[in-house]
């Protein structure tokens, strides 16, 4: 029986649309920019929530949380969807979901400094089994280099990363979907600079790439996105919930097979199972150590 006071079914629920977007947007990519393919992704999303935001009756944050909300949807949304994209137009859809794993580390050693959030040493042998798994799914297309694309993608993890720092401060006072809400409402503002582009490329599309931004717009940003701030706001601890993204290169491949017959190698494999272990030895590692060793969070 799930239960939804947990973290882990909001956490699953954003890998899953998550996976899902490498996969769209390599795509997508083929008809727009990496700044078009942004606005419009996010345009979607901050429409569907300003709705909810109106129906609900959300109130606008405090004067003094805006500026960790303009970072917040600068960092989450805006600099990480051009990265993103900007990843994706070189870089295949299993490879970037393979350098954006990369975020559970930058957002542990983040949190560490910032939250002073204790990470134990069976969490870290979890980790490095994790990262091992994402080195062995590398492989899958041959030898790894670093390009263009791949640093792009760096970029997007450490953005990412710092948005999940600043989501675990946000939502200790506002509400996962507030929090959301506000976040790529600010992000997708700053992106309305490419929106004369986006109207010379949007008459040119075919009409399957409606659907197909639509879903990257609704599924894997608006409710992708609340899911992970409700997951974070959840979890005592933030690498508990970014640790899960390490699933992302083992579910993209799965899913990547299913939708465009990509297939894996043995390689992908090996490496899933791997990811999986350390997966499950972190969090038994965080169930037996108990509670009391956490550390709230206690950032001005």
């Amino acid at each position: 029986m799930i239960k939804f006071n947990s973290y882990h079914p909001f956490a699953l629920i954003t890998i899953f649309f998550w996976s899902l977007a490498y996969i769209f947007t390599r795509i997508t990519i083929k008809y727009f920019s990496a700044f078009s393919l942004g606005f419009l992704r996010y345009f979607i999303a901050a429409f569907v929530l300003i709705l909810v935001a109106i129906i609900l009756k959300i109130k606008i944050p405090d004067k003094k949380d805006i500026k960790w909300f303009l970072l917040s949807g600068l960092s989450g949304f805006s600099l990480y969807v051009i990265t993103f994209n900007k990843g994706c137009e070189t870089v295949s859809a299993s490879t970037s979901s393979i350098i954006i794993a990369t975020v559970p580390v930058i957002t542990a050693l983040l949190a560490r400094f910032f939250y002073k959030e204790k990470i134990r040493y069976s969490q870290y042998l979890a980790i490095l089994i994790e990262f091992l798994g994402v080195i062995i799914v590398t492989t899958t297309n041959g030898t790894f280099t670093i390009n263009t694309g791949i640093i792009w993608l760096l970029l997007a993890a450490f953005s990412l990363s710092i948005y999940n720092i600043l989501q675990r401060k946000l939502t200790k006072k506002y509400t996962a979907l507030r929090t959301t809400i506000y976040s790529i409402f600010i992000g997708e503002f700053l992106l309305f600079i490419f929106l004369p582009e986006t109207i010379k490329e949007i008459k040119h599309i075919p009409i399957i790439q409606y659907f197909y931004i639509g879903f990257l717009g609704i599924f894997c940003s608006a409710i992708a996105y609340i899911s992970w701030s409700t997951a974070i706001s959840k979890a005592k601890e933030t690498i508990s919930v970014s640790n899960y993204m390490f699933l992302t290169p083992f579910l993209t491949t799965i899913l990547g097979l299913i939708i465009i017959n990509e297939k894996p190698e043995i390689q992908t494999i090996i490496g899933g199972i791997i990811i999986l272990t350390g997966m499950f030895l972190y969090n038994s590692g965080k169930k037996h150590k108990g509670r009391k060793n956490s550390v709230r969070p206690n950032i001005a």
